[in-house]
């Protein structure tokens, strides 16, 4: 290790970290590339193959050309796999807005009221098992 500077330590682990980012960049972009719904299968061909056959000037145009729409397809994205997971948990939890309110609410209410002492410990677990039957 002595022959081998700490600054050259530092310079070969800046372009491993910068050729690590550049390859993460170019697997995002050919991600985008086939995610975009609006460009054409031939528009879309044409830019892979200019992202493969000239690397570093392809990710560079296409990060200046198409950015702004690459972000915002990755903000669609988001939203829509939120919204898809809250539709999940509220499906799951029973909320999704049943007439007569879901076991999670009716359960809820029994603690509250049991809070209150509106119910007894023993109407609390009668309720309850009747509730969970």
């Amino acid at each position: 290790m002595d022959d081998y500077p700490a600054l050259s330590v530092f310079w070969s682990m800046l372009w491993f970290f910068l050729w690590i980012m550049w390859f993460f960049l170019l697997f995002k972009i050919i991600t985008d590339i086939f995610r975009d719904h609006e460009m054409s299968g031939w528009g879309k061909a044409g830019w892979l193959i200019f992202v493969i056959i000239l690397p570093f000037l392809g990710v560079l145009i296409y990060v200046i050309v198409r950015g702004k729409g690459m972000t915002q397809r990755d903000v669609k994205s988001a939203q829509e796999n939120e919204a898809a997971f809250q539709s999940y948990i509220r499906t799951t939890a029973g909320t999704a807005g049943t007439a007569g309110g879901s076991h999670a609410d009716e359960l809820a209410k029994l603690v509250d009221l049991k809070d209150k002492g509106a119910l007894s410990e023993a109407e609390f677990q009668q309720a309850k098992a009747k509730l969970l039957a």
